[in-house]
């Protein structure tokens, strides 16, 4: 995900809510448990950033500009989404709580979050399809400080020795005809992460959404065409069996050895690409009959949870909204590895510091958010039935048919 950090682990983990008892981290107190009027308490899942960090000066700004003090307390993300309901439960929320986009729903679904409008604040600015993760019955439930998400990266050297213009991959037909090349030229076609959690599903989603699929129904014809695309890879010798394990990390570090023609990963790589030993360049990844397949965002939501005081929300608006300006968002944007501001005038503003963005901002505008559709803590069920259909279809355990008639069967049965 951003700032270096594996994107997987941001979005498996906030999907699944273990034992309230497992939460390990403490904090030092929230709203409703005895913070004074002057100390506003604030969680976030960037336990990399100290106490001397830009971030946390960045933190303590807004709390300045409201006029309190802000006391921030980091967790890993898993530990943040188990904590934060176990704090509701024992009445000492924090005020603001930063967490991944997929867990928005989980803790909306037990009541512990006020809603955008009951704190006042203006979201028509914000992208719909980067807002969605955070809507739940209609309810909007905290803002997005950025988000990030997937496209394809490729190796120029590569590309060239094989004779594909990379502008000319434009579908899944053209795709598997460049993937052709490249092997047929020597070299590796695409690798990418099918790993049997929740960045299987991550990785997969933009082919099965791109083939028009719902994830109400898993085994769609749509939904077949897209797991065919990545099984015909396999067979081919398209792709490696080592997808089958693949996490995103070790896909980039296939990618990074030179042998690769593509690599299917994130804007968190921007970075390392540049640095690669090679020229790379970037594509979105294609739908089947062209334009741009909707990709799954990445990327936390800044929201506030139910107070018992009341009095204490115009403060938090007011420390909200000093995060989500368009200048707050480009630098949040900027501090964590290119995250893509959600609203068209931080997109604007970024572009004009980095326009090699172009394909990253172009990429997010197209995503969609895992528990769109207002799938809200029946995502989790249906992704699990998603991976595990992938990792049966690529291994030869079941056909595509077969692998997804069976998800779909396991997914209405856990959600019941």
């Amino acid at each position: 995900m951003k700032h270096n950090r594996p994107l997987a682990r941001s979005a498996a983990a906030g999907l699944a809510v273990v034992a309230l008892a497992a939460a390990a981290a403490c904090s030092s107190g929230g709203g409703d448990g005895g913070g004074d009027a002057d100390t506003y308490t604030w969680w976030d899942p960037y336990p990399q950033h100290d106490e001397n960090s830009e971030w946390t000066a960045r933190v303590e700004a807004c709390g300045e500009e409201a006029g309190v003090t802000i006391e921030r307390t980091a967790f890993d993300t898993t530990a943040l989404t188990n904590q934060a309901l176990l704090a509701a439960q024992e009445g000492t929320s924090p005020d603001i709580i930063l967490l991944d986009n997929p867990a928005v729903s989980t803790l909306a679904d037990t009541g512990m979050l006020t809603t955008v409008d009951e704190l006042g604040l203006d979201v028509t600015g914000v992208d719909e399809n980067l807002l969605a993760a955070g809507v739940v019955d209609d309810k909007t439930y905290g803002i997005p400080v950025g988000a990030n998400t997937l496209a394809i990266y490729y190796n120029a050297d590569v590309l060239a020795a094989a004779g594909v213009d990379p502008a000319s991959i434009t579908d899944w037909d053209s795709l598997t005809a460049a993937l052709a090349q490249v092997t047929g030229n020597g070299d590796k076609g695409i690798t990418f992460a099918a790993i049997g959690t929740e960045e299987g599903s991550f990785q997969f989603l933009p082919w099965f959404w791109g083939a028009g699929a719902d994830l109400r129904d898993l085994d769609s014809p749509e939904a077949q065409a897209a797991l065919e695309l990545w099984t015909g890879w396999l067979e081919s010798g398209y792709a490696p069996n080592s997808v089958l394990t693949n996490s995103q990390n070790t896909t980039w570090e296939e990618f990074l050895t030179g042998e690769f023609g593509f690599a299917v990963n994130g804007t968190w790589q921007v970075n390392s690409a540049a640095e690669a030993g090679f020229e790379t360049g970037v594509i979105q990844i294609p739908a089947q009959s062209g334009g741009v397949a909707p990709a799954p965002t990445g990327g936390e939501f800044i929201i506030a949870p139910v107070q018992s005081d009341t009095g204490r929300y115009d403060v938090t608006r007011q420390i909200v909204e000093c995060m989500t300006t368009p200048e707050g968002f480009v630098e949040t944007a900027m501090t964590f590895a290119y995250y893509i501001p959600p609203t068209a005038e931080g997109q604007e503003a970024l572009l004009e510091a980095k326009p090699e963005l172009e394909p990253w901002v172009a990429a997010v505008q197209e995503a969609k958010g895992r528990t769109s559709d207002n799938l809200g803590t029946d995502y989790p069920k249906i992704s699990e039935a998603l991976w595990t259909a992938v990792q049966n279809a690529l291994s030869g355990a079941a056909t595509p048919a077969e692998a997804l008639q069976q998800a779909q069967s396991d997914a209405e049965a856990a959600i019941g």
